[in-house]
């Protein structure tokens, strides 16, 4: 069951006036804003407790995913995303609306993540990509290729660095731009492209030693269906 912000938290959604201050800042950015989560966020802002249940309930599976491939461990992830939901609630007033909900928010959780990882042992986890998202009538051995290849592509993200690697989540997972990215992350735009150009280039040379055993399967069957 997922975690609901209880009605008695109100004196725990305080945030200390120094991690306030290491906030993501909302900056304009290159992506439209997205009008009902702005008009959301200004509910949230004017403490409006219903508003800020529907924010929590819209960002729940996103922000827990997200997490989750940072930190590998469920009760770190919600822990984290607990703390995360706290601080917008808290800090929804600082929120100048010139860049999307969603970047200011992811900002937030990035930071908090890190700084989790800095102090825990935590393994990095496998990214899923997209495994449940097959055609209805697809060939048991096509999904099976294609199974396989997930995994592949998975283990080759993971043998990125950590920089890397946050750049790859945050382009492909979650659909932010470059500028998105860079105010998420807190480093300037070039770095962030820099680091993508570096997780393609590792990418390109590690895939096909990664993928070769479900590529050679199809190739068998192909070699039989003739």
């Amino acid at each position: 069951m997922k975690p609901q912000p209880a009605a008695d938290q109100r004196a725990a959604l305080e945030v200390p006036a120094a991690e306030a201050n290491a906030l993501p800042p909302a900056s304009p950015q290159d992506a439209q804003p997205d009008t009902d989560e702005h008009a959301l966020m200004r509910r949230v802002a004017a403490k409006e407790r219903q508003a800020f249940e529907v924010l929590y309930q819209q960002y729940y599976p996103r922000l827990f995913g997200y997490l989750m491939k940072l930190l590998s461990r469920r009760e770190l992830a919600e822990e984290v995303l607990n703390e995360v939901m706290l601080v917008v609630w808290s800090e929804a007033a600082r929120f100048r609306h010139q860049s999307r909900v969603s970047t200011w928010i992811f900002g937030i959780a990035y930071h908090k993540a890190w700084k989790v990882r800095a102090k825990t042992t935590v393994p990095l986890q496998v990214t899923p990509l997209l495994a449940n998202a097959s055609p209805d009538q697809e060939d048991p051995e096509d999904a099976l290729i294609r199974q396989e290849t997930y995994a592949a592509l998975g283990h080759a993200v993971q043998a990125l660095s950590p920089e890397q690697r946050a750049v790859v989540e945050l382009t492909f997972y979650h659909g932010f731009s470059y500028r998105e990215i860079a105010e998420i992350t807190g480093c300037p735009v070039n770095t962030v492209k820099t680091r993508m150009h570096y997780a393609r280039a590792h990418l390109a040379r590690l895939l096909p030693e990664v993928s070769a055993q479900p590529l050679e399967r199809q190739r068998r069957s192909s070699d039989a269906a003739e």
